[in-house]
């Protein structure tokens, strides 16, 4: 009854802590780690014991398949020699660094302070992108952030494990003998063991797919077990069961849209996006609900405790400046030395070089020091302030940071103008594929030409402001009509539900069905919200200009700069506003009910017009139906 009570408190608190954070605009991180502490130092919340076994094997795999799944492999792939560099040298040089400290003022055997150098070494996956996700960082540094999060803890658990070998903590007090040779054919192992067996588990799963791939149900299920199957048998190995979830979960996501249904995936997102919120703001209330009992274990230490803060502080100050002082002279030599690509701007080094904040990983691994390690409820607290320290000064401080160096996330009008330039591709091989079907009637071509033309319409009309007197778009006005259809209908079939009528099993096929569009629609609708006001400039498409684009001038002076010629000819309404860049005609989208701007290069024949909404500079070839 105690344990059900107590997971159910934190359970509410997560879900308080999540919500003050969301009012007072924090990130949840922050605010869960503060909760935490206050309530450790409560005297009616009772101790919330976070052993290794809890961390290693109940949180860390199903977050690291959470994180995994998400994250792009293409990316991954493209970014590699950073991610790298991060997740294995600066883990090392962090290590090493904190060894070296910790050794001067503790006196410690090199062995032992570089164990709990490897502790508090490696960036935590959630943290980060927690924090990244709040502030909204480029996509190529979320994207870094995450890659080294993934692996930088299969080195660090490594680099724990050899130096406590070292020092004889692992085996009962007898020094083993640890070669260079040794660790790197260890490291390669844990490294190559644990991808192969990732990848195995992923085969697998995939085969399994492709027998069940009809029932949401069991790939759920089967999507729960994924991340123990791939960390208990790499663990079992000696290999690096962190590397096996993460190889498993980015393998599996990136194969997903080819292995499982639309339905299974939409579940997936749901299951796992449930999951992985309850699961890392758990993470940072737990680690504030260690720190009263922590500092109280530290009261019967025979140092000082002068000794203690400075042990503690002084390897937070480490911490925070190896981060920098790695990734600086990396850049440099990555883009000076072995002109390997074009240099990041320096604004984004300085970001991703204060971008260290640590989490669970750190308290599990430090809370696997033997009990006979020198000095262990001190080095338990040096993890603790390195923990919350980091979290605190870097969480709080990074958004500034940013705001301040001018970075920032992609403009979401330039996601809005890429989705639609993909989607207008994809719908155009699917009306392909229709047009090559003979057994088609034209009424049925008629109708998913329609739909295809209404699904691209909602995504172009992301772009740009209203036009005048226009409250909403034609799919927004759609979007709140439908929905009050869907309420009017759903409503007449719980009256039949509760008359007794039907079938449940009829009502609740029903019942999916309606929710299923609801959900479609609320998607839409999201979004629909104003996009940034700043001017987007060109931006990289997905296909190469085509001739028509390249050979016409990308200005024209407007014959209409205050609208839509037609439109204010005949006194009718238009949505976004586009022009000709060879005549100058202003004319309306094909959003607008008379879509006067396609109308007129079917008259005209004039290839390429261009937005001349506020803040957009994009073109469109008519065609080739090519966005330039």
């Amino acid at each position: 009854m105690e344990i059900a009570t107590g997971l159910l408190a934190i359970a509410a608190t997560v879900l308080g802590g999540a919500w003050l954070a969301d009012r007072l605009r924090l990130p949840a991180p922050l605010v869960l780690i503060l909760v935490g502490i206050v309530g450790s130092f409560l005297p009616f919340v009772p101790e919330v014991a976070l052993t290794p076994e809890v961390v290693l094997l109940g949180i860390l795999p199903p977050l690291l398949y959470a994180a995994a799944i998400q994250t792009s492999l293409i990316d991954v792939r493209t970014y590699k020699g950073t991610i790298l560099s991060l997740s294995v040298g600066l883990v090392l040089f962090t290590a090493l660094l904190v060894a070296l400290f910790l050794d001067q003022v503790l006196g410690l055997e090199f062995a032992v302070a570089f164990a709990i150098g490897a502790v508090v070494a490696p960036p935590d996956a959630v943290a980060a992108t927690a924090v990244g996700r709040q502030i909204g960082l480029p996509r190529r540094l979320v994207t870094i952030l995450e890659g080294e999060s993934l692996v930088n803890d299969a080195t660090a658990l490594v680099a724990l494990s050899t130096a406590l070998a070292a020092a004889g903590l692992a085996t009962g007090g007898a020094t083993r003998t640890v070669t260079f040779g040794g660790v790197v054919g260890q490291f390669v192992w844990a490294s190559v063991g644990g991808a192969a067996i990732g990848s195995a588990v992923s085969l697998v799963v995939v085969w399994l797919r492709r027998w069940f791939s009809t029932e949401p149900a069991f790939d759920t299920v089967l999507s729960f077990m994924v991340p123990f199957a791939a960390y208990v048998p790499a663990e079992e190995l000696h290999a690096s069961g962190v590397i096996a979830v993460v190889t498993a979960g980015l393998v599996l996501g990136h194969r997903s849209p080819r292995s499982q249904t639309g339905a299974s995936r939409l579940a997936e997102r749901i299951n796992w996006g449930s999951i992985q919120f309850l699961l890392e703001n758990t993470v940072f209330l737990l680690i504030g609900l260690q720190v009263f009992y922590v500092v109280e274990k530290v009261r019967d230490s025979a140092l000082s405790w002068g000794t203690i803060a400075w042990a503690a502080f002084g390897t937070l100050l480490v911490v925070l400046l190896a981060r920098p002082m790695w990734i600086f002279p990396f850049r440099w030599a990555k883009a000076t030395l072995l002109r390997l690509e074009a240099p990041s701007p320096w604004s984004h080094t300085a970001v991703l070089s204060w971008a260290g904040m640590r989490g669970v990983v750190t308290l599990a691994a430090a809370l696997l020091l033997p009990p006979q390690t020198p000095h262990r409820e001190v080095l338990v607290l040096v993890a603790v302030v390195v923990t919350v320290g980091t979290l605190l000064i870097q969480g709080t401080t990074l958004p500034g940071l940013a705001r301040r160096l001018g970075v920032r996330g992609p403009d979401p009008r330039e996601d809005a103008l890429q989705a639609a330039t993909v989607l207008q591709a994809a719908t155009r091989a699917g009306l392909d594929a229709l047009e090559a079907m003979p057994d088609v009637d034209e009424a049925t071509r008629s109708t998913l030409r329609d739909r295809a033309d209404d699904r691209l319409n909602q995504m172009w009309e992301r772009l740009g402001p209203r036009g005048v007197d226009v409250d909403e778009t034609p799919s927004e006005r759609y979007v709140r009509a439908r929905m009050a259809m869907l309420q009017a209908e759903r409503d007449e079939v719980l009256r039949l539900r509760d008359e007794g009528r039907a079938d449940q099993a009829v009502l609740r096929v029903v019942l999916g069905a309606l929710d299923l569009e609801e959900t479609m629609l609320d998607r839409i609708d999201d979004q629909q919200e104003r996009l940034a006001e700043s001017e987007m400039l060109p931006v990289e498409t997905i296909e190469a200009p085509c001739e028509h684009l390249e050979d016409t001038d990308a200005c024209a002076e407007p014959r209409t700069p205050e609208g839509c010629e037609e439109c204010l000819r005949d006194g009718t309404t238009w949505v976004h506003l586009r022009l000709c860049l060879q005549c100058g005609h202003v004319g309306c989208c094909d959003s607008s009910e008379f879509k006067h701007a396609t109308a007129h290069f079917h008259e005209t024949q004039h290839p390429v017009m261009r937005s001349i909404e506020p803040g957009e500079t994009w073109r469109w070839c008519f065609v080739d139906e090519v966005v330039g």
